[in-house]
């Protein structure tokens, strides 16, 4: 085997390429092409983009330029010394990613954490974002879950880790044991668990209302927005995506049965799909 066949070979599936972002060497997963597709991860312990998004990435580049960053502190992407873990500077990060690529709009697809994230930024930078996707999404207010204190409580073990994916999916046989495996390895990375417990230490319900956008200004989001949530959800409340739907006005609902916190993963074709449709759909403004 050659050199850089080996290397092929023990390539880490979760590292993408390296791009400067405001300063931060930030990992990001870049395929395909076509009009901008961001999407953003969620908060669960030895989260990636990889990890998040590998189902549904492929299927998504066929019609898009997919871009998945590591935000700071997850996955490949290390966080630089002294950053602090505000949705403002998490905001930042994403906005200098985007500048960096020379994209100047996109369609941005948010995962829990990542679509309070993905929020935040359509209400700040309006101008950045085309069509919004919020999928099990966090940023309105709502009592903490039981399963969410547990998962952002994560101490590192592969026994807490099967656990954590007993509570993100409905059908447990749908997320194996090697995906258990792959996030236990990651949380295992040098300064990760670090980090993690700097994100949200206990009580955590103050780290549930930081997340939170203003009302008043996600009613005023002009984007067309599609919502997508697990009707089992026991991570991220099924209210939360009727009060986006009350409160955007240009939005769409798609609940999804028999489906937990991973609608990308447990209905990955369908979740690709309806995506899918939902940014090649003809501009209506």
């Amino acid at each position: 085997m050659s050199a850089s066949s080996s290397e092929q070979a023990v390539r880490d599936p979760e590292a993408g390429r390296e791009v400067i972002a405001g300063g931060i060497r930030t990992n990001v997963h870049d395929l395909g092409s076509g009009a901008p597709l961001l999407l953003l991860h969620g908060s669960g312990p030895g989260v990636s983009a990889y990890a998040n998004w590998r189902l549904v990435m492929p299927a998504l580049a066929q019609q898009a330029r997919v871009i998945a960053p590591d935000l700071v502190g997850f996955g490949l992407t290390r966080r630089p010394e002294g950053f602090q873990f505000t949705i403002k500077n998490w905001r930042r990060h994403v906005l200098d990613l985007l500048d960096e690529l020379g994209i100047e709009r996109c369609d941005v697809v948010g995962n829990s954490f990542g679509g309070a994230l993905a929020l935040s930024l359509a209400v700040h930078a309006p101008q950045r974002v085309r069509r919004l996707v919020l999928m099990g999404a966090a940023g309105v207010p709502f009592t903490i879950t039981p399963g969410l204190d547990q998962v952002w409580g994560y101490e590192p073990s592969l026994e807490a880790m099967r656990g954590m994916l007993d509570l993100f999916a409905y059908d447990r046989s749908l997320v194996n044991d090697q995906l258990a495996e792959l996030r236990y390895r990651a949380s295992l990375r040098p300064g990760v668990q670090e980090a993690y417990r700097d994100m949200f230490p206990a009580p955590r319900q103050r780290w549930v209302d930081a997340l939170c956008s203003d009302q008043d200004a996600i009613r005023a989001l002009p984007h067309e927005t599609l919502i997508v949530h697990g009707r089992d959800d026991r991570i991220i409340p099924l209210d939360n995506a009727l009060t986006f739907h009350r409160l955007i006005e240009r939005s769409q609902l798609h609940v999804f049965g028999c489906c937990g916190h991973w609608t990308q993963i447990e209905h990955a074709e369908r979740f690709a799909r309806l995506v899918g449709d939902f940014i090649s759909e003809k501009d209506k403004s």
